[in-house]
């Protein structure tokens, strides 16, 4: 087996990144979860446009792995007060579990503490195995709401707005 190539992403992976992120969704349906009421398996109701990636690429936050010369996986993140926020964080299916989401995950961990910041957060499915779980085996810790910053609460929010179910999302963080 390959080891997958780490790398800032560049304004020509762009494309890509909406076939990982379509094809991850796949998993969601071919286990019978759906993420928003109007979805069916012909059309994923939430696949990020282009526009949206292109300034974060420009702004050095979003990495991908090249896996044989293609890249398969990426992380998008922002940052905030204190943390870098993963945005999007996806593996296409056919590079799945080999470990490339973990080592992926593992350079925004790096780079967090490299800019100083006090960890990562981000938002996910409480109730999906390869959400939340993935996450806490990697060293997050979910955080109530109660207990979160106003940043982060607001993603939880926007999701809510954008038609995700709130009690089958959770934030979560890992902390330095």
């Amino acid at each position: 087996m390959s080891t997958p190539f780490i790398r800032l992403a560049r304004q020509d992976d762009v494309s890509r990144m909406a076939e990982i992120e379509t094809s991850a969704a796949t998993l969601f349906q071919d286990a019978g979860i759906a993420i928003y009421a109007e979805e069916t398996p012909e059309h994923h109701a939430d696949i990020t446009p282009a526009e949206v990636w292109r300034p974060i690429v420009e702004a050095g936050l979003v990495w991908v792995a090249e896996l044989d010369g293609s890249v398969v996986a990426f992380l998008a993140g922002r940052l905030e007060p204190d943390s870098l926020h993963v945005l999007e964080f996806d593996v296409h299916r056919e590079a799945q579990g080999r470990g490339i989401g973990r080592r992926l995950l593992g350079v925004a961990i790096a780079e967090a503490r490299r800019r100083g910041l006090a960890g990562l957060s981000l938002t996910t499915f409480r109730d999906v195995p390869w959400n939340a779980p993935f996450y806490a085996s990697a060293g997050f810790a979910i955080v109530g709401r109660e207990a979160a910053p106003a940043w982060l609460t607001a993603y939880l929010d926007r999701e809510a707005e954008r038609g995700l179910d709130p009690a089958r999302r959770c934030a979560m963080s890992l902390r330095f």
